[in-house]
């Protein structure tokens, strides 16, 4: 294949399942114009030069773009939103390739062999050409640099190629195009991004700065610098349009400062991530600090604190001259709500300590040299001076992914796993509802130990073949919670309307009202119709309000949230408010959510009626409701049950369209569902042929769904009852004795007596 001019592309990052892979997705409109077919080679001309194999693009390569990962970007010189030129090259298959190691992995107790073993592994029909870099996730994300190829050239590591590992020399890096040290600068101790190297290394204390990015100064004079394996834009998922934006604030002020001259404004000074635990907000600062030239500076902000009057304004001083001596740089601050929360809630030292970072990001250059990012899950606790332009210039929040961004983040976190066929990664993004990108982190790490265990019991073979199951997943996702849903009583319930005997016309109304705006979102968006935005079920003590709450939840398949009114309730002033506000905030985190009010009347009784001496509570609780409903109302993935046998207690405001507007009666049985309401209580059960349901029925008239499960218990009671009177202390090996009669059933229909009777 011939040299061609090549066409001229715009750097996209690569798919979550490519990273590390050396595969560029190219549009189909380039393809053709380069004549290159799947698998074949290209050459990517940046600031230097980097190779690739040939991939189609999805449904994420645009015209006009090529998607190559985080160590392609770096062999070519450039970052997302740079042009290259692409362009066929030959290639030949590799008789011997030399990679230089990372000294310290001479430390490691792991031989030379393994290592080579592994590498040619993870390498093998991919193109690499001399002076480019790697990682390799299986050997900890480290970083091998092509020391040599035989023959020189573009080449291919095939299963004949002789792979082998030489050690880098400790204190210098070797230049692997020019022979002399690489251009740019990585300090000790850090692998080029922010993460510095284990205790016990050369590494200084975590927090310092280091280089990051993959460009280095100064054109193309040496290698591309070291950067970190572990956070690069491709290991973020479902977070796109977060990303964009937080790259635009960082990435513009740092590489065309002069653009904002033209415009005549200053840079931002600031970006805020806000969001709940575990949604990736340090993450997306440390991958954009990775792709950017800029030293990244981490201050975790209880190391600022100090007893001593004055010291820890002086860390802040130091960490932003820091900076300031290493430009263009960003300042880290991850949980920077310990250190600047309001002023008016802390002491002395926290009003200096917010005063002093006030004060430095006041006299930041502003030429947008150094750039400060801030996380936090709790951004309402922030002092209101820092949330101002010029200081935190943007917020972006950082929220809880949909099943779109949960199925990217499963790709990011099982591309090297060895999945089973019968792994089914869409239907696990739809059943995990409400988990953060670290819960999912946590389910596939919990699945690959699940299949660890269950290979470990098998021999040598069977532990080095084993791979990760869909029975794996089934049991991860038992043990694993949404961490956002977890100061609640937060599941997804087994019951569907199965368990529930009769109420038809209840079931069919609770899913038009619950399931619907869930199943069918773009029907409602076709006719332009807004979901009901609250239900309540009500009706006589006993009748099944929260077994139907339950089991909608079961059959729609998402979270649900039981609270019982009672619990929200604090005798400190401003607290049940807060409880509410709270609920409902992680709700939204959740969602798609149930939350489900049982006794609603407890803390929503009519304001009038309402005697006073409660202290009000009441009435500021009812206002607060009537406030989320409201916000609920903008959510369709929001839906809010509530049940009482008290509906003329509750405050009318609660009642109206737009709140709890879908009312639905929750009767009595009738003698049709009094039969359902018994084959549901008695189908597992041991009955003996001569019970007849239809007669329980009729005689039961009156009674409630629960007195009918107190009926059953009774008679199954009388049952064991009987064995155990018979058989004594030798009962439990006459377990298959056990059988529920006619006569039982009598027996417990008269101790168990109807309320309404």
């Amino acid at each position: 294949m011939n040299e061609t001019a090549g066409v001229r592309l715009t750097v996209r990052a690569a798919e979550k399942r490519d990273a590390g892979r050396g595969i560029a997705r190219l549009p189909e409109p380039a393809r053709k114009r380069l004549g290159l077919l799947s698998g074949d080679t290209v050459r990517i001309d940046g600031e230097r030069s980097a190779v690739a194999k040939v991939w189609p693009g999805g449904p994420d390569a645009q015209d006009g773009s090529v998607l190559i990962d985080a160590d392609t970007r770096a062999n070519a010189g450039v970052k997302v939103g740079d042009s290259v030129t692409v362009r066929p090259v030959d290639v030949v298959d590799a008789d011997r390739v030399v990679f230089t190691a990372p000294a310290r992995l001479a430390d490691v107790d792991v031989s030379r062999e393994i290592v080579e073993r592994a590498l040619a592994r993870d390498l093998r029909d991919r193109p690499i050409s001399r002076g480019e870099a790697v990682h390799v996730e299986r050997l900890g994300g480290l970083r091998f640099v092509v020391a040599g190829t035989t023959p020189e050239g573009t080449v291919r590591v095939t299963a004949g190629t002789d792979v082998a590992v030489e050690y880098e020399d400790r204190g210098a890096r070797v230049d692997d195009r020019s022979g002399g040290t690489g251009g740019g600068r990585t300090d000790p101790g850090s692998d080029g991004g922010g993460h510095t190297a284990p205790p016990g290394t050369d590494g200084r204390p975590a927090g310092e700065g280091s280089r990051a990015g993959g460009r280095s100064r100064g054109g193309d004079a040496g290698p591309p610098e070291e950067h970190t394996a572990g956070a690069t834009y491709e290991d973020i998922g479902g977070l796109d349009e977060e990303l964009e934006l937080v790259r635009e604030t960082i990435e513009l002020p740092l590489s065309e400062p002069e653009v904002f001259t033209r415009l005549g404004i200053d840079p931002p000074k600031g970006v805020l991530l806000y969001g709940p635990p575990g949604t990736g907000k340090t993450l997306i600062a440390r991958a954009v600090a990775n792709e950017v030239d800029a030293t990244f500076i981490t201050v975790d902000g209880p190391e600022i604190m100090s007893k001593y009057k004055g010291e820890s304004e002086e860390r802040l001083r130091e960490v932003f001259d820091r900076a300031g001596e290493q430009s263009p740089a960003i300042v880290f601050f991850d949980e920077i709500d310990s250190i600047a929360g309001k002023r008016d809630d802390g002491g002395d030292v926290e009003n200096r300590v917010v005063g002093q970072l006030l004060s430095l990001m006041d006299g930041l250059d502003a030429r947008g040299d150094v750039i400060v990012i801030g996380a936090t899950n709790r951004v309402d606790s922030l002092d209101p001076a820092l949330r101002r332009g010029g200081r935190f210039d943007r917020e972006i929040e950082i929220g809880v992914p949909g099943e779109a961004g949960r199925r990217q983040i499963l790709d990011v976190h099982t591309r090297r796993m060895p999945l089973a066929d019968d792994v089914d990664l869409d239907r696990i993004a739809s059943r995990t509802h409400g988990f953060v990108g670290a819960d999912i982190e946590g389910l596939t790490q919990e699945a690959a130990m699940t299949a660890l265990r269950r290979a470990r019991a098998d021999d040598a073979r069977a532990l080095a073949e084993v791979t990760v199951t869909r029975t794996d997943f089934e049991a991860a996702h038992a043990a694993i919670e949404p961490s956002a849903m977890r100061e609640y009583v937060a599941e997804q319930p087994t019951t569907d309307f199965d368990d529930v005997g009769g109420l038809e016309e209840a079931k069919e109304k609770l899913e038009r009202a619950v399931s619907w705006p869930l199943t069918y979102g773009p029907l409602f968006d076709a006719a332009n119709a807004d979901p009901p935005t609250g239900v309540l079920l009500h009706g006589p003590p006993g009748t099944g309000k929260t077994l139907l709450a339950r089991a909608i939840a079961g059959e729609s398949g998402v979270n649900f949230i039981q609270v019982a009114g009672p619990e929200l309730l604090d005798r400190y002033v401003g607290e049940s408010e807060k409880a509410v506000r709270d609920l409902f905030d992680r709700a939204r985190q959740a969602a798609p959510v149930i939350v489900f009010f049982d006794e609603i009347d407890a803390i929503a009784t009519d304001r009038d009626s309402a005697g006073g001496g409660d202290s009000g509570v009441g009435e500021r609780v009812v206002s607060q409701l009537l406030t989320e409903l409201d916000r609920a109302s903008d959510n369709p993935n929001l839906v809010v049950l509530a049940a009482t046998n008290r509906r003329s207690a509750i405050d009318p405001a609660l009642l109206r369209p737009g709140r709890l507007e879908t009312h639905v009666e929750v009767p009595d049985p009738d003698r049709d569902a009094r039969r359902a309401v018994f084959a549901v209580h008695t189908r597992e059960k041991p009955v003996a042929d001569d019970v007849d349901l239809d007669r329980l029925a009729e005689e039961t008239d009156g009674y409630s769904g629960a007195e009918i499960a107190a009926v059953c218990r009774e008679a199954a009671m009388t049952a064991i009852e009987r064995v155990a009177d018979e058989h004594g202390e030798a009962a439990n090996d006459h377990a298959d004795e056990v059988a529920i009669t006619g006569e039982d059933f009598e027996a417990a229909i008269a101790s168990v007596a109807a309320s309404q009777l």
